[in-house]
């Protein structure tokens, strides 16, 4: 049964750091690029990073200005995104997906910036 399992997020300050984490299962993690979205309330899911098969690429939404570092360990099926410098507009709850477009999704994990 394939699988996402979230952890990380929470709440932070302004300017704060945080790591969001996610580890797959019940496919070959190896063969696939990863997703990580975030949804505001009353927004659309949107796209914030996306790194390729064995991390030969990534790409990131205009918004993140350097902020934000996707990273993959094969090893341990599991896909990061290192958020940096968090602004308040950053709050949403985050996904991580699989594929270059994400076609199967983590449960979500909130992300809060506030002081």
């Amino acid at each position: 049964q394939m699988q996402l399992v979230q952890s990380g997020g929470g709440l932070v300050r302004p300017g704060g750091s945080l790591t969001l984490s996610c580890t797959g299962s019940g496919f070959t993690f190896s063969h696939n690029a990863m997703s990580w979205y975030r949804q505001a309330p009353g927004k659309d899911r949107e796209l914030v990073a996306r790194i390729a098969v064995a991390g030969s690429s990534t790409h990131y939404a205009d918004f993140v200005n350097d902020r934000f570092t996707i990273s993959r360990d094969d090893a341990k099926k599991t896909v990061y995104l290192e958020l940096s410098s968090l602004k308040p507009e950053d709050t949403a709850v985050y996904y991580c997906g699989i594929g270059w477009s994400a076609w199967y999704w983590g449960q979500g994990t909130q992300v809060t910036v506030a002081s």
